[in-house]
Protein backbone atom coordinates (compact mmCIF):
# COMPACT_ATOMS: atom_id res chain seq x y z
CA UNK A 1 0.00 0.00 0.00
CA UNK A 2 2.70 2.45 -1.03
CA UNK A 3 0.15 4.96 -2.29
CA UNK A 4 -2.43 4.58 0.46
CA UNK A 5 -4.88 7.52 0.46
CA UNK A 6 -3.00 9.30 -2.36
CA UNK A 7 -5.01 11.02 -5.09
CA UNK A 8 -3.63 10.30 -8.54
CA UNK A 9 -4.39 11.28 -12.13
CA UNK A 10 -3.16 9.00 -14.92
CA UNK A 11 -3.57 10.25 -18.49
CA UNK A 12 -4.03 7.79 -21.33
CA UNK A 13 -5.23 5.37 -18.66
CA UNK A 14 -7.54 3.22 -20.77
CA UNK A 15 -4.92 1.25 -22.68
CA UNK A 16 -1.43 -0.21 -22.57
CA UNK A 17 1.08 1.35 -20.19
CA UNK A 18 -1.41 3.86 -18.79
CA UNK A 19 -3.85 1.10 -17.95
CA UNK A 20 -1.16 -0.91 -16.17
CA UNK A 21 -0.10 2.14 -14.16
CA UNK A 22 -3.67 2.96 -13.12
CA UNK A 23 -4.37 -0.63 -12.05
CA UNK A 24 -1.07 -0.90 -10.17
CA UNK A 25 -1.53 2.43 -8.37
CA UNK A 26 -5.08 1.52 -7.30
CA UNK A 27 -3.83 -1.81 -5.96
CA UNK A 28 -1.31 0.15 -3.90
CA UNK A 29 -4.07 2.16 -2.23
CA UNK A 30 -4.44 5.24 -4.45
CA UNK A 31 -7.67 6.85 -5.55
CA UNK A 32 -7.15 6.95 -9.31
CA UNK A 33 -8.64 9.28 -11.88
CA UNK A 34 -8.35 7.30 -15.10
CA UNK A 35 -8.26 10.08 -17.70
CA UNK A 36 -8.60 9.35 -21.41
CA UNK A 37 -10.61 10.14 -24.54
CA UNK A 38 -12.01 6.59 -24.55
CA UNK A 39 -12.92 3.91 -22.01
CA UNK A 40 -12.26 0.70 -23.96
CA UNK A 41 -8.66 -0.60 -24.13
CA UNK A 42 -7.09 -0.45 -27.57
CA UNK A 43 -5.71 -3.93 -26.99
CA UNK A 44 -9.12 -5.26 -25.94
CA UNK A 45 -10.27 -6.70 -22.66
CA UNK A 46 -11.79 -5.27 -19.48
CA UNK A 47 -11.84 -1.51 -19.09
CA UNK A 48 -9.46 0.09 -16.62
CA UNK A 49 -12.31 1.30 -14.41
CA UNK A 50 -13.96 -2.14 -14.31
CA UNK A 51 -10.66 -3.90 -13.63
CA UNK A 52 -9.91 -1.62 -10.67
CA UNK A 53 -13.40 -1.82 -9.22
CA UNK A 54 -13.51 -5.60 -9.55
CA UNK A 55 -10.30 -5.72 -7.51
CA UNK A 56 -11.80 -3.50 -4.84
CA UNK A 57 -9.90 -0.34 -5.77
CA UNK A 58 -10.99 3.30 -5.86
CA UNK A 59 -11.31 4.82 -9.33
CA UNK A 60 -13.24 7.26 -11.45
CA UNK A 61 -13.12 7.91 -15.18
CA UNK A 62 -12.59 11.41 -16.54
CA UNK A 63 -12.89 12.27 -20.21
CA UNK A 64 -9.73 14.18 -21.09
CA UNK A 65 -8.18 15.38 -24.32
CA UNK A 66 -4.75 16.32 -22.97
CA UNK A 67 -4.27 18.90 -25.72
CA UNK A 68 -7.14 21.00 -24.29
CA UNK A 69 -6.22 23.21 -21.32
CA UNK A 70 -9.80 23.73 -20.18
CA UNK A 71 -10.35 19.97 -19.97
CA UNK A 72 -7.13 19.44 -18.02
CA UNK A 73 -8.01 22.28 -15.68
CA UNK A 74 -11.44 20.77 -15.05
CA UNK A 75 -10.11 17.28 -14.29
CA UNK A 76 -7.65 18.59 -11.70
CA UNK A 77 -10.16 21.03 -10.20
CA UNK A 78 -12.84 18.34 -9.89
CA UNK A 79 -10.44 15.97 -8.14
CA UNK A 80 -9.28 18.61 -5.68
CA UNK A 81 -12.86 19.69 -4.97
CA UNK A 82 -13.79 16.09 -4.15
CA UNK A 83 -10.63 14.84 -2.44
CA UNK A 84 -8.78 17.94 -1.25
CA UNK A 85 -5.46 17.56 -3.06
CA UNK A 86 -3.55 16.11 -6.02
CA UNK A 87 -0.67 13.95 -4.82
CA UNK A 88 0.56 12.44 -8.10
CA UNK A 89 0.04 12.97 -11.81
CA UNK A 90 1.31 10.53 -14.43
CA UNK A 91 1.53 12.17 -17.86
CA UNK A 92 1.34 9.11 -20.06
CA UNK A 93 -1.00 9.90 -22.98
CA UNK A 94 0.79 9.78 -26.34
CA UNK A 95 0.41 8.80 -29.97
CA UNK A 96 2.92 7.30 -32.39
CA UNK A 97 2.46 8.46 -36.01
CA UNK A 98 5.16 6.14 -37.42
CA UNK A 99 6.20 8.46 -40.24
CA UNK A 100 9.70 9.54 -41.21
CA UNK A 101 10.68 13.17 -41.84
CA UNK A 102 9.50 13.34 -45.46
CA UNK A 103 6.26 11.48 -44.71
CA UNK A 104 5.41 13.70 -41.76
CA UNK A 105 2.80 16.23 -42.83
CA UNK A 106 2.13 19.42 -40.93
CA UNK A 107 -1.10 17.87 -39.66
CA UNK A 108 0.67 14.76 -38.36
CA UNK A 109 3.38 16.90 -36.73
CA UNK A 110 0.85 19.18 -35.05
CA UNK A 111 -1.18 16.26 -33.70
CA UNK A 112 1.88 14.51 -32.27
CA UNK A 113 3.11 17.68 -30.61
CA UNK A 114 -0.34 18.54 -29.29
CA UNK A 115 -0.76 15.22 -27.49
CA UNK A 116 2.78 14.06 -26.73
CA UNK A 117 4.35 17.40 -25.81
CA UNK A 118 1.69 20.03 -25.19
CA UNK A 119 -0.30 17.45 -23.24
CA UNK A 120 2.64 16.89 -20.89
CA UNK A 121 3.21 20.64 -20.65
CA UNK A 122 -0.43 21.14 -19.63
CA UNK A 123 -0.21 18.24 -17.16
CA UNK A 124 2.94 19.57 -15.53
CA UNK A 125 1.67 23.15 -15.42
CA UNK A 126 -1.73 22.36 -13.92
CA UNK A 127 -0.21 19.93 -11.42
CA UNK A 128 2.38 22.45 -10.29
CA UNK A 129 -0.30 25.12 -9.90
CA UNK A 130 -2.23 22.86 -7.55
CA UNK A 131 0.71 21.34 -5.71
CA UNK A 132 2.13 24.73 -4.75
CA UNK A 133 -1.08 25.33 -2.79
CA UNK A 134 -0.71 22.10 -0.78
CA UNK A 135 1.19 21.30 2.38
CA UNK A 136 4.13 18.90 1.96
CA UNK A 137 3.74 15.23 2.82
CA UNK A 138 6.98 13.28 3.32
CA UNK A 139 9.01 16.23 1.94
CA UNK A 140 6.90 16.61 -1.21
CA UNK A 141 3.94 18.80 -2.05
CA UNK A 142 3.32 16.49 -4.97
CA UNK A 143 4.96 14.21 -7.51
CA UNK A 144 4.95 14.31 -11.30
CA UNK A 145 5.85 11.23 -13.33
CA UNK A 146 6.19 11.74 -17.08
CA UNK A 147 6.38 8.83 -19.51
CA UNK A 148 9.15 9.57 -21.99
CA UNK A 149 10.93 6.98 -24.16
CA UNK A 150 14.35 5.65 -24.99
CA UNK A 151 13.70 7.45 -28.28
CA UNK A 152 13.89 10.72 -26.42
CA UNK A 153 17.66 10.16 -26.29
CA UNK A 154 18.36 8.29 -29.53
CA UNK A 155 16.78 8.34 -32.97
CA UNK A 156 13.38 6.76 -33.48
CA UNK A 157 13.60 4.94 -36.83
CA UNK A 158 10.78 5.99 -39.14
CA UNK A 159 9.00 7.88 -36.35
CA UNK A 160 10.26 11.45 -36.56
CA UNK A 161 7.61 13.45 -34.70
CA UNK A 162 7.35 10.87 -31.94
CA UNK A 163 11.08 10.97 -31.21
CA UNK A 164 11.20 14.76 -31.20
CA UNK A 165 8.21 14.97 -28.86
CA UNK A 166 9.69 12.47 -26.42
CA UNK A 167 13.00 14.35 -26.39
CA UNK A 168 10.95 17.37 -25.34
CA UNK A 169 9.40 15.39 -22.49
CA UNK A 170 12.88 14.49 -21.18
CA UNK A 171 13.91 18.14 -21.22
CA UNK A 172 10.65 19.31 -19.67
CA UNK A 173 11.06 16.83 -16.82
CA UNK A 174 14.49 18.23 -15.95
CA UNK A 175 13.33 21.84 -16.23
CA UNK A 176 10.30 21.36 -13.97
CA UNK A 177 12.37 19.41 -11.47
CA UNK A 178 15.04 22.10 -11.33
CA UNK A 179 12.62 25.02 -11.13
CA UNK A 180 10.39 23.63 -8.37
CA UNK A 181 12.56 21.35 -6.23
CA UNK A 182 13.05 23.98 -3.55
CA UNK A 183 9.28 24.36 -3.29
CA UNK A 184 8.67 20.68 -2.67
CA UNK A 185 7.63 19.39 -6.08
CA UNK A 186 9.27 16.23 -7.39
CA UNK A 187 9.34 15.56 -11.13
CA UNK A 188 10.80 12.47 -12.79
CA UNK A 189 10.26 10.44 -15.95
CA UNK A 190 10.20 6.79 -16.93
CA UNK A 191 11.68 5.96 -20.35
CA UNK A 192 10.28 2.67 -21.68
CA UNK A 193 12.14 0.50 -24.12
CA UNK A 194 10.18 -1.84 -26.36
CA UNK A 195 6.96 -2.65 -24.51
CA UNK A 196 4.50 -5.28 -25.73
CA UNK A 197 1.13 -3.68 -25.06
CA UNK A 198 -0.97 -5.88 -27.29
CA UNK A 199 -1.98 -2.95 -29.51
CA UNK A 200 -2.02 -3.68 -33.25
CA UNK A 201 -0.09 -1.60 -35.75
CA UNK A 202 3.38 -1.02 -37.17
CA UNK A 203 5.06 -1.27 -33.76
CA UNK A 204 3.81 -4.84 -33.43
CA UNK A 205 4.97 -5.98 -36.88
CA UNK A 206 7.33 -8.92 -37.26
CA UNK A 207 10.05 -6.59 -38.53
CA UNK A 208 9.69 -4.16 -35.62
CA UNK A 209 9.76 -6.95 -33.04
CA UNK A 210 12.83 -8.55 -34.62
CA UNK A 211 14.64 -5.18 -34.53
CA UNK A 212 13.73 -4.69 -30.87
CA UNK A 213 14.85 -8.18 -29.88
CA UNK A 214 18.18 -7.58 -31.66
CA UNK A 215 18.71 -4.32 -29.76
CA UNK A 216 17.63 -5.57 -26.31
CA UNK A 217 20.27 -7.44 -24.25
CA UNK A 218 17.72 -9.06 -21.94
CA UNK A 219 16.09 -12.22 -23.33
CA UNK A 220 12.58 -10.75 -23.46
CA UNK A 221 10.87 -7.52 -24.41
CA UNK A 222 9.06 -5.38 -21.86
CA UNK A 223 5.45 -5.54 -20.71
CA UNK A 224 3.32 -2.69 -19.34
CA UNK A 225 3.75 -3.85 -15.76
CA UNK A 226 7.51 -3.24 -16.02
CA UNK A 227 6.78 0.45 -16.56
CA UNK A 228 4.06 0.50 -13.92
CA UNK A 229 6.53 -0.79 -11.32
CA UNK A 230 9.01 1.98 -12.12
CA UNK A 231 6.31 4.65 -12.11
CA UNK A 232 5.07 3.35 -8.75
CA UNK A 233 8.50 3.78 -7.20
CA UNK A 234 8.85 7.35 -8.48
CA UNK A 235 5.31 8.18 -7.33
CA UNK A 236 5.87 6.80 -3.84
CA UNK A 237 7.51 8.29 -0.77
CA UNK A 238 10.27 5.68 -1.20
CA UNK A 239 11.77 7.79 -4.02
CA UNK A 240 13.71 10.19 -1.82
CA UNK A 241 16.35 12.65 -3.04
CA UNK A 242 15.47 11.83 -6.65
CA UNK A 243 14.21 14.47 -9.06
CA UNK A 244 14.84 15.35 -12.69
CA UNK A 245 15.71 11.74 -13.54
CA UNK A 246 14.77 9.89 -16.72
CA UNK A 247 14.66 6.28 -15.53
CA UNK A 248 15.39 3.82 -18.32
CA UNK A 249 13.27 0.67 -18.26
CA UNK A 250 14.49 -0.88 -21.49
CA UNK A 251 16.06 -4.27 -20.86
CA UNK A 252 19.52 -2.77 -21.35
CA UNK A 253 18.83 -1.26 -24.80
CA UNK A 254 20.56 2.03 -24.02
CA UNK A 255 23.47 0.27 -22.33
CA UNK A 256 24.37 -1.76 -25.40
Amino acid sequence: MRLKDKNVIVTGASSGIGRAIAVKFAAEGAHVVAADVRTDPREGGTSTVDAIREAGGSVEFAHLDVSKWDQFDAVVSDLVAAKGRLDVIVNNAAISPNTDLLETSEEVWDQAMAINLKGVFFGCKRAVQQMLEQEPVAEARGRIVNISSQHGMISSPGNFAYGVSKAGVVYMTRQVASDYAKRGIVCNAVAPGKILTGKPGAAASEEALAYSHARTPMPRLGVPNDIANAALFLASDEATYITGENLMVDGGWMAS
